[in-house]
């Protein structure tokens, strides 16, 4: 049971046409339903920034699962957008996430933008002229308020849906009491994309 009850019963609304991603969404929005027109606002910055961005979806899920890891996002890590697989996101490539830094998976451009989400999740004082000038080797200043905004949505969405402990349709694995991370848990959980519209 999560610790915020939801507003409506998210069962009700389940379909046998919905993947494991979705009912994991299903149950986070049901609690987000609370707040309909803030979370609205919320779904649409998070669709304008997949539908309109230009770093491409397999950045944009790289840099979301490697917060989803420092927030300890459970529902956040087992989710699986149809857009990243589609963009060249893979499992190992989910993998290369334990060690970003040493991936020869991850592109320079993307290992720029993992330093940036890192540090932005854990010592965001930490980013100066130094990450701000590696970040513009790969990307334009669109790109960085682009690479900014996924960052600031995915800690602070992440860190409220990690106290709202939302865990019931995750994977076993990502259940587990202590930290637990994107890269430990089964392959198979790339089933776990939503549908698209």
């Amino acid at each position: 049971m999560p610790r915020v009850a939801p507003a409506f019963d998210p069962a009700a609304l389940r379909t046998d046409e919905m993947r494991d991603g979705d009912v994991i969404n299903l149950d986070v929005g049901a609690i987000l339903a609370h707040c309909p027109e803030a979370s609205a606002g919320l779904a649409a910055a998070m669709d304008a920034l997949r539908a309109k961005g230009t770093i491409g979806q397999r950045a944009f899920e790289l840099i979301r699962l490697r917060i989803a890891f420092h927030n300890q996002c459970r529902s956040c890590m087992a989710v699986r957008y149809p857009e990243s697989l589609d963009d060249g996101l893979t499992e190992d490539l989910v993998c290369s996430l334990e060690q970003p830094y040493e991936s020869p998976d991850l592109t320079d451009a993307e290992r720029a933008a993992l330093r940036f989400a890192d540090l932005f999740a854990t010592n965001h004082l930490a980013i100066d002229d130094e990450v701000y000038d590696d970040l513009r080797r790969y990307y334009t200043e669109d790109q960085l308020v682009e690479i900014g905004l996924i960052c600031a949505i995915s800690v602070g969405i992440g860190r409220l849906a990690a106290t709202w402990h939302v865990v019931e349709h995750v994977p076993e694995a990502l259940q587990a009491p202590g930290r637990v991370a994107p890269w430990n848990i089964d392959a198979a959980l790339a089933s776990a994309t939503v549908r698209t519209a």
